[in-house]
């Protein structure tokens, strides 16, 4: 059963990443032609949306998303949190800058507006200053402060430097809990960690049924006006600690704290 849910889900998955690959190369046709700019997020949205589906997950969303733009911030577990946030809402990615070299998905990542970002080198300030840009237009942008994926038990520490973005640009930020559940337990399959290789991350995510992703989109704040950094992200990550125990409590979900969404097989 297992192999037969892999070879259906593949095809999907595939399937939808050419979709997306040709919806990207239309976009770029149109704008070479009318020689206008069209702004992604809409578009990417609705294809990470597609992806997630294609992928089999049970998604779930609690809070009301605030209108753009605004600085989401969320804890990171996996390379799937991509398109399940980017599904729910037009916003651009900040990501390292490994992913672009994955096979077609580093090349549609870009065609949807992600912010590539290196490691170490003082790059930051530069993506600080990206991500402000960004927001000042009007693009909701969303990052994880705490620079890599976790296990998806707890929530690492966040890092501040990104934050400032917000203050620079006058947006308030928006923080993020989200948690995979299977059979009621944090799942131990999506965490997307260490060495783990995307291809076999992914297969093993197909194979397994489908898991469970609640989403808790929590009020936005307005950093203080004298609020360091370091105080802020300390602020930020307790909202989302908070927010992921929420969704890990099995007497939260038995009281349906979180509002139901689409569900997928």
């Amino acid at each position: 059963m297992s192999w037969f849910r892999l070879l259906a889900r593949l095809v999907s998955f595939i399937t939808c990443l050419l979709l997306t690959a040709a919806v990207a190369g239309l976009l770029i046709l149109v704008e070479t032609v009318s020689r206008r700019s069209i702004s992604r997020p809409p578009w990417a949205r609705a294809c990470f949306h597609m992806a997630a589906r294609c992928s089999g997950f049970r998604m779930s969303q609690r809070g009301d998303i605030a209108r753009g733009p605004v600085l989401f911030v969320s804890n990171h577990i996996s390379w799937s949190d991509i398109p399940v946030l980017g599904g729910m809402a037009p916003l651009r990615f900040l990501s390292k800058q490994e992913v672009r070299r994955w096979p077609l998905i580093g090349w549609l990542a870009a065609q949807a507006g992600t912010l590539f970002i290196r490691r170490g080198g003082g790059t930051a300030n530069k993506a600080r200053e990206e991500i402000a840009n960004s927001l000042k237009r009007g693009e909701s942008v969303l990052v994880f402060p705490e620079g890599t994926t976790s296990a998806g038990i707890g929530v690492l520490p966040f890092h501040g430097k990104l934050l400032k973005a917000a203050v620079d640009a006058g947006v308030p930020i928006q923080p993020i809990s989200i948690g995979y559940l299977r059979d009621g337990r944090p799942d131990p399959v999506a965490p997307f960690i260490g060495d783990d290789e995307f291809q076999s991350h992914l297969v093993r995510m197909l194979k397994r049924p489908a898991t469970r992703v609640e989403v808790y989109f929590h009020p936005a704040v307005t950093p203080g006006q004298d609020e360091s950094l370091a105080s802020l992200a300390e602020r930020l990550r307790d909202v989302v600690a908070r927010g992921l125990k929420d969704i890990q409590s099995p007497d939260t979900r038995a009281e349906g704290a979180l509002t139901r969404g689409p569900e997928f097989s």
